[in-house]
């Protein structure tokens, strides 16, 4: 039987590919504070990351494969200071965020990377991942990296995709606010395509885990289909956005996939590795039912971690107008 090796598996995707790799049959193993449950029918060790001993008895055992996710580089280079001589293969999970070009359209896995980070340099998302990419392929033929762009489907923690579901719905009849779309591209995957991707035989080198790009205005028109909204869609430019204190992309007041103009690569990337590699893609207008249905049983009122309240988007549509 595959031994696996999960480091997480409680959380939103790393949960997702401990069940994949348990329903593949596969004796799996979650190391994870506890905080959370792990899937049903794998073990969980309990273990803070933060403490390079939380690896020792994991260190004992042999494993076929070991996934991490973290976007630390600290606590993977431990990890595999730790497991990477009792580890078969590595699957590092990291992200789009490495790319250092976020103008060039269409770049493939070749593009250049941010430095990495280093220990005591202030945090920064793209260069933790860099610096964990690096000691991750140390292993050679044994490491896999894959990178995701914007993962989306029920239960994102981040609440971006699912913004445009809640704003739809939520609105009815009423109008609802975007940025100016002409030009710009949104690209994300299915968190359930890409855990089946990731628990699969092993693969080595480097990956876009990343569906096809869409330009903003026809993936908001689909989302905007689905929710059944009737009233008007009211776009404003950056300028306007950024001058009544409106976010791009992430967090309070924002609006989720608006990205600089300087960032129109972001969304573009080339997808050709991940599809040689056996990755596929759901139905996306599959994924949008799922996320609004996730978001209707949430509440699509509720506090996000991304997006606009109704009644501040009310507000800004009322200066708009």
């Amino acid at each position: 039987m595959t031994k696996v090796l999960v480091l997480g598996g409680t959380g939103w995707l790393s949960g997702r590919i401990a069940s994949r790799w348990r329903d593949a049959g596969a004796d799996v193993t979650c190391l994870a504070r506890g905080e959370r449950a792990a899937p049903n029918g794998t073990v969980l060790v309990r273990g803070d990351r933060d403490d390079a001993e939380a690896y020792r008895p994991l260190a004992e055992q042999r494993w076929d494969e070991v996934v991490d996710i973290s976007s630390r580089a600290r606590h993977v280079r431990e990890a595999v200071a730790a497991l990477g001589d009792v580890a078969d293969h590595w699957t590092y999970v990291s992200s789009m965020s490495v790319y250092s070009d976020d103008l060039t359209g269409g770049m493939d896995e070749s593009g250049p990377v941010y430095e990495p980070a280093a220990d005591g340099d202030e945090y920064d998302y793209g260069r933790e991942k860099v610096a964990a990419e690096q000691s991750v392929r140390a292993l050679g033929d044994r490491a896999f990296v894959a990178r995701p762009g914007l993962i989306v489907g029920p239960g994102d923690p981040s609440d971006r995709f699912g913004y445009w579901a809640a704003a739809f719905d939520r609105a009815g009849p009423e109008p609802v606010l975007t940025p100016v779309t002409h030009a710009r591209s949104a690209q994300v995957i299915d968190v359930d395509d890409l855990a089946a991707f990731l628990a699969a035989p092993p693969r080595s080198g480097v990956v876009n885990a990343i569906g096809d790009p869409h330009p903003l205005g026809e993936m908001l028109a689909r989302i905007r289909t689905a929710t059944g909204h009737s009233g008007k869609v009211l776009e404003a430019t950056d300028a306007w956005l950024e001058e009544q204190g409106v976010q791009y992309w992430m967090g309070e007041r924002s609006l989720p996939l608006w990205l600089p103009a300087d960032m129109s690569g972001f969304m573009t990337r080339d997808n050709a590795a991940y599809r040689a590699a056996g990755g596929t893609f759901s139905p996306f207008d599959d994924t949008i039912l799922r996320v609004l249905d996730d978001e209707r049983d949430r509440g699509v009122d509720r506090e996000r971690r991304a997006g606009l309240s109704r009644a501040e988007e009310r507000a800004l549509i009322d200066m708009l107008r």
